[in-house]
């Protein structure tokens, strides 16, 4: 066999001129659709536009932003991660139980990351190697996350973080707060790695053609183990954050966050089969929910009504990814 005959496969997997060009139609739409929300919510509510409401929101997107950023690895090779929220839960307890125990930082640090990195991994061998279901290993997971949070704590939140901790929640730098400066170090980075590595180009592959990327000599199992244990990692972060910011380490933390990372992502404009969308979208996606969070607050409407509306987000949103893909044009060669 060729080296032609062996890349054919890979190429065919390969986001094309139409599915690239979909995608930054999707991304530009999901654009013109946040900057029409804040006009609508400025309308609604002069208190919207205010410069201290405009910080806090996008500073308030940074924890389910930063947890989205996993989840987008995850839904681009057409997998799905429900057990983010409950490693949020115990990597979070993770560091505080070290810092408990009297470890110095940068180890109760390591060990937070550590915990989130290895439940991460773990998924990724049950659906490599046990060959389960994604839906099924991350929700087994989950359960198994939270409860080890519960046990370890025993239920109990664990505060009292150091200061200089707290400082990446609280801190600023030249006026721009630290957790978006975290959160746009680590969208730039994935954006480097989904549009420049080996890692990205594969990623994208296995969700738009699993077998054809296996049949071109990838190795489907050993990328699909790095993904989830990007997606474990980031949440680990998240907690960090989250503990930082409330000088708290909750086992209750993180209930629906792998709900809210789902919405970013579909919203963004990535499919749920897979092989089509961008952390720019997902990031588009996570404002777009904490600005609508916002703007719903100072309406003063239900926080139950909120939920209605970011479930009927959702619905719309994928509903218009159906009827895009349902438009594109095939590619030359294609069969219709």
């Amino acid at each position: 066999m060729s080296v032609t005959d062996v890349q054919a496969p890979m190429r065919a997997a390969a986001p094309g001129f139409w599915p690239r060009l979909l995608n930054h139609g999707r991304e530009l739409g999901t654009l013109a659709g946040l900057l029409g929300l804040c006009v609508a919510l400025w309308i609604a509510t002069p208190h919207f536009a205010t410069a201290s409401n405009l910080v806090n929101v996008v500073e308030q997107s940074t924890i389910i932003g930063i947890i989205s950023v996993g989840m987008t690895f995850v839904i681009l090779t057409g997998g799905i991660d429900l057990s983010v929220g409950s490693l949020v839960a115990l990597a979070g307890i993770a560091f505080g139980s070290a810092v408990q125990a009297h470890a110095p930082l940068a180890v109760a640090i390591l060990v937070g990351l550590c915990a989130g990195l290895l439940c991460g991994v773990v998924n990724g061998l049950l659906i490599a190697f046990g060959r389960l279901p994604p839906f099924i290993a991350t929700l087994g997971m989950m359960s198994v996350a939270r409860g080890l949070a519960l046990i370890i704590s025993d239920g109990r939140p664990i505060s009292g973080f150091s200061l200089a901790f707290r400082s990446m929640a609280t801190g600023d730098l030249l006026g721009v707060p630290a957790p978006v400066i975290l959160m746009a170090a680590l969208y730039a980075a994935a954006h480097f790695i989904l549009t420049r590595t080996v890692l990205g180009r594969y990623t994208y592959a296995i969700g738009g053609n699993e077998e054809a990327t296996a049949l071109s000599g990838v190795n489907v199992s050993a990328y699909k183990i790095v993904v989830y244990a990007i997606a474990g990692l980031l949440s680990a972060v998240t907690a960090l954050l989250l503990a930082a910011r409330l000088d708290s380490a909750q086992p209750i933390a993180g209930i629906n966050y792998e709900l809210d990372a789902i919405a970013a992502v579909v919203i963004g404009g990535a499919s749920l089969l897979g092989g089509s969308g961008s952390v720019i979208g997902t990031l588009i996606g996570a404002l777009i929910m904490s600005v609508l969070r916002n703007g719903l607050n100072l309406l003063g409407v239900s926080s139950y009504v909120q939920q209605i509306a970011i479930g009927a987000v959702i619905i719309v949103a994928v509903l218009v990814d159906m009827a895009l893909r349902r438009r594109a044009p095939l590619p030359r060669g294609t069969a219709a």
